[in-house]
């Protein structure tokens, strides 16, 4: 099996655009969620969310690009733009058939799709932009990176609710693994914050008007966020002998299903998704140093992932250094892993833990160390990334330090 690692990072989000701004925030405990600013807001509860601040479409593509590009499309070239330029990867005309992509994406491009439902069924409109149909299909961000990029290997698009990214990347790794492909773009990218996506999401009603506050006695519900994260997956030896920048190796993988409920997380099904990510890289569970928790701030997922982690870990979890970025970053759905991803790299990379922001009170069912507030320094050699998705669906990666 070849060992697979991480050569080039991309990222924008409420934080920042690039992975420097992103980070920086991040280690500052900087909180990204803000009041909306979005057509027909007044007719939503659900008033605030995380979305790319002062972003216009218009500084990053020309007209003709945008009636191809929904708001998610653009968030992952921006990404992929930053994470290939990092990599150094020239994909070539001989590279280009060993080369994949794989993003993550729930809801695709659902801006377009809004604004478009809207054209027909409020405005009354009968004739629509024939791109429409690619613009807002989930793999229309896959699809676009193969053309820009000459990607000419498998490319695709991984939709499982709040852990698409996961399984994304997850599937990545196991493909430069097996040795069918040498490198992959992978990661991914959300924009859901329009008022179908928000009012649809209402319904449901596991969203806070107020902030996010993960594994806090106080805590009630999420907050949605928005962009994407895109990372050059490479195999070990393509990577050396080119003489590549490695950030961080890709050691294990797993997905498992609760088999059990379509909201109702079950610590069964994470638990297994949290062991046999560790079975995967060989790794006994006290050489685990860090997880960047899929945390979303609900009192029951919280809870959930608390008791699957004390169930894998046993007294190592009392040891165990766990936060939520999603605190600061929002919950980007289909993107959250991939973001993650970036918090959990940098980890590795600066030994600088990014804190769970807004915690308040101690929950009996989440008395874990949690890294309440304040970053904290601290050498992470190796450290798991959790995604924990509606229908039990359930991915988990394993990352080290090299």
């Amino acid at each position: 099996m070849e060992r697979v690692v991480i050569t080039g990072q991309g990222a924008i989000s409420a934080l920042g655009v690039g992975v420097k701004e992103n980070w920086s925030n991040l280690k500052d405990g900087v909180c990204g969620i803000d009041n909306l600013d979005i057509p027909d807001i007044e007719r939503l509860n659900i008033k605030i969310g995380a979305a790319v601040k002062n972003y216009t479409e218009t500084d990053y593509f020309s007209p003709q690009q945008i009636s191809l590009y929904d708001r998610f499309t653009q968030f992952a070239i921006i990404s992929a733009d930053e994470a290939l330029s990092q990599a150094g990867l020239e994909i070539n005309s001989c590279l280009a058939p060993k080369v994949g992509v794989v993003i993550g994406s729930a809801g695709g491009g659902l801006q377009t799709q809004d604004d478009n439902f809207k054209s027909v069924y409020a405005h009354k409109k009968k004739r629509l932009h024939p791109f429409i149909v690619p613009k807002l299909m989930n793999s229309a961000a896959a699809s676009q990176l193969s053309i820009i990029h000459n990607i000419q290997g498998p490319s695709f698009t991984v939709s499982t609710a709040c852990a698409s990214s996961n399984h994304a990347m997850g599937q990545a790794f196991k493909m430069i693994q097996s040795g069918s492909i040498l490198v992959a773009l992978t990661g991914g990218t959300e924009s859901m914050l329009c008022f179908g996506g928000l009012k649809a999401w209402e319904g449901l009603r596991v969203m806070t008007n107020d902030v996010c506050r993960p594994f806090s006695a106080d805590r009630n519900g999420m907050v949605q966020g928005e962009g994407a994260a895109i990372f050059v997956f490479e195999q070990y030896e393509h990577a050396r002998a080119r003489g590549a920048n490695i950030l961080a190796e890709v050691i294990g993988f797993s997905m498992t299903s609760d088999a059990s409920d379509v909201v109702k997380p079950n610590k069964l099904g994470a638990a297994r998704a949290i062991s046999e990510a560790l079975n995967d890289s060989n790794l006994n569970p006290t050489e685990v140093d860090y997880i960047n928790a899929h945390g979303t701030g609900t009192n029951l997922n919280d809870k959930t992932e608390c008791e699957a982690i004390r169930q894998v870990f046993g007294k190592h979890a009392e040891k165990l250094m766990i936060s939520s970025t999603k605190s600061m970053h929002g919950h980007l759905i289909g993107g959250a892993g991939a973001i993650e991803l970036i918090a959990s790299i940098m980890v590795l990379q600066d030994g600088v833990i990014p804190p769970t922001i807004n915690y308040n009170k101690i929950d009996p069912n989440c008395k874990l160390d949690v890294v309440p507030n304040y970053a904290r320094e601290a050498k992470v050699e190796t450290l798991l990334s959790n995604a924990f998705a509606f229908g039990g669906m359930n991915a988990v990666l394993a990352l080290k330090r090299i």
